[in-house]
């Protein structure tokens, strides 16, 4: 009895493992937009090869993108929802692995895409590669609303205290 209690469990414990297989998936065709959570993007296109690159800082979307490979960095921002008010636009850079396993640091002068009104400016956007992380760095800011909740929360941890030592000495 214990035998064959023993061999119905274990069938049935490997024939549950074979069939949950079957609904896994690795990866996803390239004519379907998936979105995960943990900022992975897919902007891919299915009749052109497309890179992975990251965007880390101070944009709406930070996290890493499927793209195509004639993306640039325009394309590359306004696919991140752009850089935040909090960003430094005139200290975003690329991080680059160049063959021989460096990295390299390329500026983006993208302070001179914004202002300048000519129309060459808009060729000196660089090309984005695969494994590229895009960096815009910035400053959190704190504005009205965030100063008066400090100053609030300072107030009320001295008014407790204040309560709390006149119990304490009445």
């Amino acid at each position: 009895m214990k035998l064959s209690l023993l061999i119905f469990t274990s069938i049935l414990f490997i024939s549950t493992q074979t069939f949950s297989q079957d609904e896994m998936q690795i990866g996803s065709g390239l004519g379907e937009f998936r979105q995960t959570q943990g900022g992975f993007y897919d902007y891919s296109d299915p009749t052109a090869v497309n890179i992975k690159v990251s965007v880390w800082g101070f944009v709406t979307y930070p996290g890493r993108y499927i793209i195509p490979v004639y993306s640039n960095v325009n394309d590359l921002l306004s696919l991140a929802g752009g850089p935040t008010d909090a960003s430094f636009l005139d200290k975003i850079k690329i991080l680059r692995m160049t063959p021989d396993s460096s990295q390299i640091v390329l500026p983006v002068p993208y302070e001179d895409l914004l202002w300048k009104e000519d129309v060459k400016s808009l060729s000196k956007s660089p090309k984005v590669f695969a494994g590229d992380i895009l960096v815009v760095p910035g400053e959190p800011r704190l504005y009205f609303k965030d100063w008066f909740a400090i100053t609030l929360s300072f107030f009320s941890v001295l008014i407790s205290l204040g309560i709390l030592i006149l119990n304490i000495v009445e």
